[in-house]
């Protein structure tokens, strides 16, 4: 559904169409898969940021990071994640485009295969680097994705951090100034 251009009646068509054929349970269809990939990304991801951004920290001498380090560490924590957790997202990838060629030939698709059902297939057919297939366009994709991501979450919380403690500074005198 996520590749064509469904208008809401469609979309809602579509979905009562696959809860009436399938049950309520059709509604999370590749859930595992996109848990298998997404929940150790995440880990990964958080995980390797904070320690680069620690070592980073420690290694130019600063307390609080800067914006190059905050970037260098988000695009090299989203790179070990992203390759880390590839041959999720090759699954999911090969599971839609299996999905999508049924479709387009009109046939209705078998019971769904499980994760690593379809990983044994890949293996079998293009050996483990059939696993990391699109392994250049996912890191340029991730990479500075990640990057991008975290810079500007840093930045905002040191804005919204100086702000707030500018705020209790300001309160704090104004205190002062209104109890002497």
């Amino acid at each position: 559904m996520q590749s064509r251009k469904l208008s809401y009646r469609e979309l809602h068509v579509c979905l009562q169409s696959s809860v009436a054929t399938d049950g309520w349970l059709a509604l999370w269809k590749g859930l595992g898969p996109t848990l298998l990939r997404d929940v150790p990304f995440s880990a990964m991801y958080w995980y390797n940021y904070e320690q680069g951004k620690k070592w980073l920290c420690e290694k130019y001498g600063t307390r609080e990071p800067t914006f190059m380090i905050t970037f260098t560490s988000g695009a090299v924590s989203g790179s070990i994640a992203a390759i880390a957790t590839l041959p999720f997202d090759v699954v999911k990838t090969r599971r839609q485009i299996e999905l999508g060629e049924l479709e387009a030939l009109n046939i209705s698709p078998k019971k769904s295969t499980s994760t690593f059902h379809i990983m044994g297939r890949i293996i079998t057919e293009n050996g483990i680097s059939g696993l990391f297939a699109g392994f250049l366009p996912r890191l340029i994709k991730v990479a500075p994705a990640c990057a991008v991501m975290i810079s500007t979450y840093e930045i905002g919380k040191s804005f919204f951090r100086k702000r707030n403690a500018d705020r209790e500074l300001q309160k704090s005198s104004e205190h002062n100034f209104t109890s002497e």
